[in-house]
């Protein structure tokens, strides 16, 4: 399906998981993916395993919370390309413990990679987004913000900024027809949510109407969804994909 047909796809954290899916499908519909991660073996074995399914990928390390790298990263991609269609924020870090045991560095960390990473990236992908006057932007947050969860008040601090953030930006470009949204998944099995005990897993299925964890599919068919024509009269949502848990 050439759904994306000459269109380039950015999507950071895109080395594994939760970005490694949405990038598949994005590429799987004829978009030029560009893996953006901080792992550059990780990088490799991705790019390696798409090219040899016949997708259209190219790697880059990139440490999103400095502006001179993204600020490059931004531009090559654009100079390679001719266009830059398609960002996904989706690169998120974790540092669970409680508030009063929470060091600042726990704090800013998170902060920093999260939240002050989506804002980079998406100021420096936006310049190019203006210039072509077409774009979409999906930030990728989390149920958290919404709700909350214990041992994650820095988390769920900058997946809550994410929501706010996306509203403003939304407003500030879609005089350029650029569209921005965001997604909060729930419980998604992953690398990082299969870090959790059983017991806390169990408690979390028991509040799911749909009576099962979401898959990395699950989320990716919905950027992929926000990331095309279909969604074009679609700015400034965020989506909760969580099987009706809140």
């Amino acid at each position: 399906m050439n759904f994306f047909k000459d269109k380039v796809a950015l999507i950071t954290g895109s080395a594994r998981g939760i970005g490694k899916s949405i990038a598949a499908h994005l590429a799987e519909k004829s978009a030029h993916v560009i893996i953006v991660d901080i792992l550059e073996e990780a990088i490799q074995d991705t790019v390696s395993e798409f090219t040899s399914n016949g997708y259209k990928a190219v790697g880059s390390q990139c440490d999103i919370t400095s502006e001179e790298a993204v600020s490059s990263l931004m531009k090559d991609a654009y100079d390679r390309f001719g266009s830059l269609d398609i960002l996904v924020n989706n690169a998120g870090i974790t540092a669970d413990t409680l508030l009063i045991r929470m060091n600042l560095t726990d704090w800013q960390k998170v902060m920093n990679v999260n939240l002050t990473g989506t804002f980079i990236c998406t100021q420096k992908a936006a310049k190019y987004m203006m210039i072509q006057r077409s774009g979409k932007i999906v930030n990728l947050s989390s149920v958290i913000g919404f709700i909350g969860n214990y041992g994650q008040a820095n988390y769920a601090a900058t997946k809550g900024g994410i929501i706010a953030f996306t509203k403003s930006v939304a407003k500030e470009l879609a005089a350029r027809n650029i569209n921005v949204n965001a997604v909060a998944p729930g419980f998604i099995k992953s690398e990082m949510t299969d870090k959790l005990s059983e017991e806390i897993q169990k408690k979390y299925l028991e509040n799911i109407p749909l009576k099962r964890f979401g898959t990395l599919d699950d989320v990716a068919k919905l950027v992929t969804f926000l990331c095309s024509d279909q969604a074009d009269y679609i700015t400034g949502q965020t989506i909760i994909i969580d099987g009706g848990m809140i």
